[in-house]
């Protein structure tokens, strides 16, 4: 249970409801770009001759439909939050940079979605260069669709200033309201930053134990929204 000391007014309210939305939509969005392709290339791995194997063009394109599905729920999802602290901003200042830093992450997510594009077009190009390896995967991007590649990495950078966004936003809001909820949601969001960092760093240099980073993933993604979710949700009610 949050613990309220600060009651808000109708227009912090109606801040924290598209931030409550946002989280709802985030959650969404994480199910479809990283849990799900996750469960995929598990899939295709331990299970292969299958619908989605990974000698085959299906995986990829799989993939990188819900890569291009979850980066439009993401970008709804940021705006959400951008909504939110830009209400909020207007009774605290310290929502103002929240709300400039998911701004940039929109663009980001943008970027995502021309890179999803690109790579559902050279899906059958990119499957010799993995050649069963899913490690490999981001290396095989580089390679094999630059563009693509570079486009998708400097979506990721832009979205991810986006979080950074988000969890300034949401310790302010914490802080304001007074709700561990999004405390935790906003130390989560963090966590989540920093564990994406490492994958995409080795597109540039390898270093051993990137993969195990990928597990963290999928866990704080959704317990991030959630928590969010749990805090925000009672108190724009």
């Amino acid at each position: 249970m949050a613990t309220i000391s600060v009651t808000p007014t109708t227009q912090e309210k109606d801040g924290l409801y598209r931030i409550a939305t946002g989280a709802a939509v985030g959650l969404a969005a994480a199910i479809l770009t990283i849990v799900v392709p996750i469960a995929f290339l598990l899939v295709a791995s331990y299970a292969p001759g299958g619908f989605l194997s990974l000698n085959q063009g299906s995986y990829i394109e799989a993939t990188a439909l819900l890569i291009l599905a979850g980066a439009l729920l993401f970008l709804f999802c940021l705006f959400l939050y951008r909504r939110g602290f830009a209400q909020l901003r207007k009774v605290d200042s310290r929502f103002t940079a929240a709300s400039i830093l998911c701004l940039v992450g929109s663009i980001g997510f943008l970027l995502l979605l021309v890179a999803a594009i690109l790579i559902v077009g050279s899906a059958n190009s990119l499957l010799s260069c993995t050649s069963g390896h899913p490690t490999h995967a981001l290396t095989c991007l580089r390679s094999g669709n630059p563009l693509g590649a570079y486009t998708g990495l400097a979506g990721f950078w832009l979205g991810w200033v986006g979080g950074v966004g988000i969890v300034l936003g949401l310790s302010a809001s914490s802080s304001r309201f007074h709700d561990r909820s999004m405390a935790v949601g906003a130390a989560l969001y963090a966590v989540l930053l920093l564990a994406l960092v490492g994958p995409f760093v080795s597109l540039v240099v390898s270093f051993p134990g990137v993969e195990y980073l990928l597990l963290v993933v999928p866990i704080v993604c959704l317990a991030a929204p959630w928590f969010v979710y749990r805090g925000s949700g009672p108190l724009s009610e």
